[in-house]
């Protein structure tokens, strides 16, 4: 007889499974990045994607927006994309007072940053002013305006982009902000097969984007997010996390490794990455899996040798202490 903690399981996975599989009627080849993409959503973070343009970040985004019911029926969150430019100022994210001419009195009008998803499309683009301005809202879901503090909505998820090309008069993130994204990630392009159907069914997969089904709700997203917080961690998991941690601040390779917050970032993605697999506890492949993804961005290396070797060191080495324990 199945327990209630077990119903509960059976219609998360099965939630998240259908929100994957309408997500895939639009974005083909991809299951593993619309995974992680998944993961950073039910984890509470933000995700950064980096690839060149045409590869399907946008659509992507879009795409988990119209997935999503709002807070009436029929409704979609609200989904906003800013396009980052170097001549954007604070304000066109923020917002900023006007003046009410009937009732004579300044009235604050909400930016963009007032939404439940947020698309940032080549965030690099713009200055590090308005960057800082992203930061607030991205760590502490609010907004300060002057002396008021404005919170945002218990569901705000940043989908960030940028491209590899093009660098010129762009603002390289700092390690601070890059620390706020939960995960980053390569969209890369489809293998041959799949960019031939998608050349053969365009027209059916711009219709399919018009037409998704709203899988979930703002309130069942906020649910799972309560489930991914109780997956069980064995206490040798949390100690491969501390270990790999704190083994990038001490490698010859690296000369700046990863924060405690990114420690913490780290253990909350596994247990969302579990749930996503449709599992209530976290195994050693889960580590493996997603390591690079939430802490690649966050290291800074001495030489391209150590960017290409140092990481993967370091969780091979855990992976196997972790294998011999013979956890589960």
């Amino acid at each position: 007889m199945e327990s209630a903690s077990d119903v509960k399981t059976i219609n998360s996975t099965e939630a998240i499974q259908q929100l994957i599989a309408q997500i895939e009627k639009v974005i083909r080849g991809k299951r593993g990045q619309i995974e992680r993409v998944v993961t950073c959503l039910l984890a509470g973070g933000h995700i950064l994607m980096e690839d060149n343009p045409g590869t399907g970040k946008t659509v992507l985004a879009r795409t988990i927006a119209q997935c999503i019911s709002g807070r009436m029926a029929g409704e979609h969150v609200v989904f906003k994309r800013v396009q980052f430019t170097p001549d954007l100022l604070p304000m066109d994210l923020i917002g900023t007072h006007i003046f009410d001419d009937r009732n004579k009195e300044f009235v604050f009008k909400h930016g963009p940053l007032f939404c439940n998803i947020l698309l940032a499309d080549e965030i690099n683009r713009a200055s590090p002013k308005v960057q800082s301005a992203l930061l607030e809202s991205m760590a502490e879901n609010q907004i300060t305006v002057g002396d008021t503090t404005l919170k945002l909505e218990k569901l705000f998820f940043t989908i960030a982009t940028q491209n590899p090309i093009e660098m010129e008069g762009t603002y390289p993130l700092p390690a601070a902000q890059l620390d706020r994204f939960y995960m980053k990630i390569y969209f890369g392009y489809v293998d041959e097969t799949t960019e031939l159907d998608i050349y053969r069914e365009y027209a059916n997969i711009a219709n399919n984007l018009t037409n998704l089904e709203q899988i979930l709700s703002m309130q069942d997203i906020l649910n799972l997010q309560d489930a991914a917080s109780n997956v069980f961690l064995h206490e040798e998991i949390i100690r491969g996390v501390s270990n790999i941690v704190r083994a990038t601040r001490e490698h010859q390779d690296i000369s700046l490794g990863a924060s405690t917050r990114s420690g913490i970032s780290f253990l909350k993605c596994l247990r969302a990455y579990a749930l996503v697999k449709g599992r209530t506890f976290v195994i050693e492949d889960d580590l493996k899996d997603i390591s690079h993804s939430v802490l690649d961005h966050r290291l800074i290396y001495r030489n391209k040798e150590g960017k290409l070797k140092a990481l993967d060191s370091i969780i091979n080495k855990e992976i196997e202490r972790l294998a011999k324990l013979k956890l589960f």
